[in-house]
């Protein structure tokens, strides 16, 4: 397999703003680094199912894709929406936890699932770095957790920043709202370009 390329590809794809990026960063801007965590940890198991079902039925999901694609995309382009209007009508602004955001595994979790340019990017990387190479249930299941892990720690670097950056821009929630729900509308309509 070439590592390299391997690499490179997961750090475009994992670590460049996107829907699970950008909502974690708002989500530790609005209620800090560690309870935002459970988002992040969300993302990094849908990451892993995601991989591993990509590795075990890969061949179906190809035949499959062109079928459930429009659907899933409408679907996933409806929810990020969805997730930009919550934002954009947040006006919470001392970054308290509210009732309705405790369950940040599930939403991190779904995103996944719903996110057909995360379904299209593990289809991609399973069938142009794992299976030519490996034919184990084994290394499917190791390059899934790399996945999943590598799904964390993008999160996680995101959601680092809106906790770090936390009082400046809790000074300016508005426009920082405003800014998160606007890159959340692009990526559902980016999906459609590709």
């Amino acid at each position: 397999m070439p590592l390299f390329s391997f690499l490179l590809f997961v750090l475009v794809t994992y670590f460049t703003p996107g829907p699970n990026n950008i909502m974690a960063m708002a989500l530790a801007n609005q209620h800090g680094l560690q309870r935002t965590m459970t988002f992040c940890f969300g993302v990094g198991a849908g990451f892993f199912i995601i991989a591993f079902l990509c590795s075990l039925f890969h061949v179906m999901l190809t035949s499959v894709l062109p079928v459930i694609e429009f659907p899933l995309t409408l679907m996933g382009v409806g929810y990020m929406l969805y997730l930009a209007y919550k934002i954009l009508t947040d006006k919470e602004n001392n970054g308290g936890y509210r009732k309705e955001n405790k369950n940040q595994f599930l939403l991190g979790f779904i995103l996944q699932f719903v996110n057909p340019k995360g379904i299209l990017t593990g289809i991609t990387v399973v069938a142009t770095f794992i299976l030519p190479y490996y034919d184990s249930y084994v290394s499917y299941l190791l390059f899934s957790l790399f996945l999943g892990v590598a799904g964390v720690m993008s999160s996680f670097s995101w959601s680092l920043f809106g906790s770090i950056f936390q009082k400046l821009i809790s000074r300016y929630r508005q426009p920082f709202n405003i800014i998160m729900a606007i890159l959340l509308v692009y990526s559902a309509f980016s999906i459609f370009a590709h």
